[in-house]
């Protein structure tokens, strides 16, 4: 995260560290946390699996996680050829990632998930945008009993900046009719100066209610 200093990384990293020594996790897994406004750290949870997010964390590491934890359940170390990971060094940061995640969900009705057929669907392309959908198509029948989700988005830059912008570019090619959506919310938090400035918190969408006037 950008709003967060090295030396509180450095703790979420050993705490991680120490909490999956602690119980002998074998793979890759996610322990969550949430930091104060004056740098205190709470523990959430440990999610044995892949989380929705990681690939931001791919995008900026290009370790392809879903593939080392397929070697790693075979019986290989990260050290081994087929993963190369040889230590803590190997894993270098390099630019700056961000997901949109484009569900049903109306933002102006309390994010209520909608649903029907899409009757037109386009999606994005471009150098630094990767696309994770599902079965989304012109044509598609969207069940209220299922997950809003629509297709991940992730953009990555040289700057927080730029990701913003091309996740923004990203959005405005996109077409989707036939069911409600949240691209509109997510295109004002892009071009929101505070999430710009990666100063955000979770009081965030709660206290801005421009991020719900839509054009």
């Amino acid at each position: 995260s950008i709003g967060l200093p090295q030396e509180t990384r450095d703790s979420l990293y050993k705490y991680a560290i120490d909490i999956c020594k602690a119980v002998n996790y074998n793979n890759i897994g996610t322990v969550e946390f949430l930091v104060d406004d004056d740098g205190s750290i709470y523990f959430i949870e440990v999610n044995p699996r892949i989380q929705v997010e990681h690939t931001v964390t791919e995008m900026i590491t290009n370790i392809d996680l879903v593939k080392e934890q397929l070697f790693i359940a075979r019986g290989y170390k990260l050290s081994d050829q087929q993963i190369k990971i040889q230590d803590q060094e190997s894993v270098k940061i390099t630019g700056y990632a961000l997901q949109c995640r484009i569900t049903t969900e109306d933002p102006a009705n309390d994010f209520k998930p909608d649903y029907g057929v899409v009757t037109t669907y386009r999606s994005a392309s471009g150098f630094g945008i990767r696309l994770d959908a599902g079965s989304i198509y012109q044509g598609v029948r969207i069940s209220p009993f299922f997950d809003s989700m629509l297709v991940k988005v992730s953009a990555i830059s040289r700057t927080l900046d730029g990701s913003c912008r091309k996740m923004r570019r990203a959005l405005a090619e996109f077409r989707i009719r036939g069911v409600e959506s949240n691209m509109a919310f997510l295109d004002n938090i892009l071009k929101h100066q505070t999430f710009r400035d990666g100063k955000v918190t979770v009081n965030f969408i709660k206290n801005e209610p421009s991020l719900f006037e839509f054009v």
